[in-house]
């Protein structure tokens, strides 16, 4: 399921509400361009008048001297405003996309996991680099230029216009072909843009999905199949990129044609009138100039129409990421203490598949419990139940008493917290990387953190302790090392129930073993709840619930369901052979 897009009158809505908080800066930018386009219409006025008097026998020597005297300084005044036109307007761009670049991400981050994991990685990552980068060109660059040409077009239309109204009428000639092509183009190409960006996004999608699965579609065998896909994907993307060409294609001869038609127009226009007595040479002259000053900012605005489009529909993919709905809504209910409990619960990832059936549990404040069971069981998701990741179907997860969906996710955080196999390294130092667990703690406590999962040996061997850079660009993390990082940053955060969804699996035994052991002296007191494959994990938690085709069917200590003789038996027998 993709995420949403924004329709097209909410993006402009809120495309509007950014911008009118910088009402004050674009008025300033506007004032800027105005003076600036006015003082390149000087010029050909001048240049007019000079014509009408050297044809007429009237000009001196001194009359021409001034006027070129008067025009080189307005070129130079106009040159130094235009300068800082830009460097206003520039920034006033930075602005902007920092404002929309900080909105989007600030949402990105706090969007409900379930959404994001069923829309996949291709869409979400389409839009925070391609869209973001389409946007941001259009932003930094485009506004300001869109700006100055339409501000050129009008003022040099109406300087025309003054000069001589008949004559400038010949203008016009370019109105009807762009009318009728911005007619036609517009409706369609924003519906084609946001498709070829959908595209793009289910392409990176495949390709991220198999190289960063390269292992497993070598196991499996299915790298042909896994070829077949990205081809597909390829060939709808190529699809909608000649589609969009030929859009292009079709606006720019037209528009090309309309571009160049003023000059012609106004020569055999004024001739016209001239022969007849209506027009000066000295009014052909400056209105035959202002034609060719509407050449370069026409042209201009051409090419930003079309990257208009196409960022109109990267911005309605932006932006309707704001457009996806919280799957909780805070009550502000506290809960009354920090037992856990699920009644009833039953999830489905699709209508009519369930993966838990009524699942009943109590967590007793304090106690470490371990769930196991096959692979497919429903392990992983009951873990998700419990720390909050996706709301249940039917039935409720509560702790205290309050359903988790009726806590914000701040509040949510501050009681349960789940790390799962998976790491994320970020780019900044280790101590960053831990302090995302809670971002006002000092070093002294990040080093407490990290010496209580056993990291201090590794990360003190570093040149730099924890202040060395890590991720990108920088020194790379282990996977062992990556994971401790995140069991750091589970310390810190310092919820009082903690999911760990086989959170020590990427270590070897011998390791696994002792951080496990490390973890449970770090988090004596707190209800923990560990998702395993290695029973010896099992075999020291104080409760084990074996979860079979979604149901618990066994709950007990391990001594207590060894004994029974039922699966947690045979699972155990065949562990141990191994």
């Amino acid at each position: 399921m993709a995420l949403p897009v924004a329709p097209g009158r909410v993006a402009m809505r809120k495309t509007f509400g950014i911008m009118t908080s910088y009402r004050r800066r674009f008025a300033w930018v506007l004032v800027l361009q105005v003076a600036a386009v006015l003082a390149t219409l000087v010029a050909p006025q001048l240049l007019g008048r000079l014509v009408t008097r050297v044809s007429e026998g009237t000009g001196t020597v001194g009359y021409v001297d001034g006027v070129v005297a008067v025009i080189v300084a307005v070129t130079i005044a106009g040159a130094a405003i235009n300068r800082f036109a830009q460097m206003y307007a520039r920034t006033l761009g930075e602005s902007v996309f920092a404002d929309l670049r900080e909105r989007m991400m600030t949402r990105v981050v706090h969007l409900p996991l379930s959404t994001v994991e069923s829309a996949g990685t291709g869409d979400l990552v389409g839009r925070t680099t391609n869209d973001v980068s389409r946007i941001e060109f259009l932003v930094r660059v485009g506004v300001p230029q869109i700006m100055v040409c339409t501000v050129t077009i009008v003022f040099t239309i109406v300087a025309a216009a003054v000069s001589d109204p008949v004559l400038a009428a010949g203008l016009l000639v370019v109105v009807p072909p762009v009318w009728a092509m911005m007619s036609w183009y517009l409706p369609i190409s924003v519906p084609a843009y946001r498709a070829e960006s959908a595209a793009h996004a289910r392409l990176n999608g495949a390709v991220t999905e198999t190289v960063e699965n390269a292992e497993t579609v070598d196991a499996l065998g299915i790298g042909r199949r896994r070829e077949a896909v990205i081809a597909d994907r390829v060939a709808q993307a190529w699809g909608l990129e000649r589609y969009t060409a030929g859009l292009r294609l079709r606006l720019f001869l037209v528009l090309d044609v309309a571009w160049r038609s003023p000059v012609v127009v106004i020569l055999i226009w004024g001739g016209f009138l001239a022969a007849r007595g209506h027009a000066t040479l000295g009014a052909i002259t400056t209105v035959s100039l202002y034609a060719m000053e509407l050449r370069k900012p026409i042209a201009q605005l051409m090419f930003w129409i079309d990257l208009v489009q196409v960022s109109q529909a990267s911005l309605t993919r932006i932006l309707g990421v704001e457009e996806v709905r919280d799957d909780r809504t805070p009550t502000g209910a506290v809960p009354d203490g920090t037992r856990m409990a699920l009644r009833g619960v039953r999830f489905s990832y699709r209508q009519g598949v369930e993966v838990l059936h009524g699942i009943d549990l109590d967590l007793v404040p304090g106690e470490r419990l371990a769930v196991v069971g096959p692979s497919g069981s429903g392990k992983s998701t009951l873990g998700r139940m419990l720390a909050g990741i996706n709301p249940p179907t039917s039935g409720s997860v509560t702790v205290g008493g309050v359903p988790l969906t009726d806590l914000s996710e701040a509040e949510l955080r501050q009681h349960v917290a789940l790390v799962t196999q998976e790491h994320h390294v970020f780019v900044g130092t280790i101590a960053d990387n831990v302090r995302l667990g809670r971002p006002d703690a000092d070093d002294g406590t990040i080093r407490r953190a990290i010496e209580a999962i056993g990291a201090n040996s590794w990360v003190d061997a570093l040149g730099e302790g924890m202040r060395t850079m890590v991720g990108s660009g920088h020194l790379t993390l282990s996977p062992a090392q990556a994971q401790e990082v995140a069991l750091a940053r589970l310390v810190l955060l310092d919820p009082h129930t903690l999911i760990l969804d086989e959170a020590t699996s990427l270590l070897d035994p011998r390791s696994a073993r002792a951080l496990e052991r490390t973890l449970s002296t770090a988090l004596a007191g707190r209800t923990v709840v560990e998702v395993v494959h290695r029973l010896y994990t099992a075999q020291d938690a104080d409760r084990v619930a074996v979860v079979m085709d979604g149901r618990i069917v066994e709950l007990g200590t391990h001594e207590q369901l060894v004994a029974l003789g039922g699966e947690y038996a045979s699972l155990w027998e065949a562990w141990s052979q191994e």
